[in-house]
């Protein structure tokens, strides 16, 4: 948003969580929004995400580097059209480590590499349970980059679902790091703000893409 009185600016909301706002500037977002229209194509594109329980995810999603489902990773996509994932570009690895060394101060170490990415598509009636991103043996930081429609992101505790937690609006061209000792931490998307993306971009909806170091081995 623009014109505002006091510009948004950088905040820690918990231990190891920082908010970078506008960090992402319109001529990379729009970047970003062409390679996930491109990654979103089958084979192995984007897909409905169905839990154990039987519900479904209202937000839609594809993967690279390593397919994520309820609860563990795939090389191929399990509960999609079974094709291979589509591989993790180096580019976006390395805008990972950029954005450790924005939130922090500190480089990620050599040794990880951020080899996964989730890519998820919000509609407007979109929403994202409060949930933990364990299914990796790595503990370096989530990197969460946002395009299009501002939401409320709702980011809470290590313990439970519930409180405490603290809500952030993150808007189109947002970072949002969480590592250390909010690595664990459970969050969630319970609303999307329809009509907010910036007009130049070309998106309706919201797109979030999530970068993770696996440490899964080969």
């Amino acid at each position: 948003m623009t014109g505002e009185l006091f510009p948004r600016e950088r905040a820690e909301i918990a231990p190891g969580a920082v908010h970078l706002p506008d960090w992402i500037g319109p001529r990379r977002q729009g970047e970003l929004l062409a390679a996930c229209r491109e990654w979103a194509r089958p084979p192995a594109g984007l897909r409905t995400v169905h839990t154990p329980g039987g519900g479904t995810m209202t937000a839609r999603q594809v993967c690279l580097g390593l397919h994520w489902y309820p609860y563990g990773y795939a090389r191929t996509a399990v509960d999609g059209d079974g094709a291979p994932v589509k591989p993790m570009p180096g580019w976006l690895a390395a805008l990972g480590r950029e954005a450790v060394l924005a939130a922090y101060g500190t480089p990620l170490p050599p040794a990880e590499e951020y080899d996964i990415a989730l890519v998820n598509f919000y509609a407007g009636d979109s929403r994202m349970g409060m949930h933990r991103d364990a299914e990796e043996r790595s503990g370096a930081p989530v990197v969460s980059l946002s395009l299009g429609d501002s939401c409320l992101f709702r980011f809470g505790n290590t313990v439970s679902r519930g409180r405490p937690f603290r809500d952030v609006e993150l808007r189109s061209g947002d970072l949002f790091v969480f590592g250390g000792p909010a690595r664990r931490a459970f969050h969630g998307v319970p609303k999307v703000l329809p009509g907010t993306a910036p007009p130049g971009l070309g998106l309706t909806g919201r797109l979030n893409i999530t970068l993770r170091v696996g440490g899964l081995g080969s």
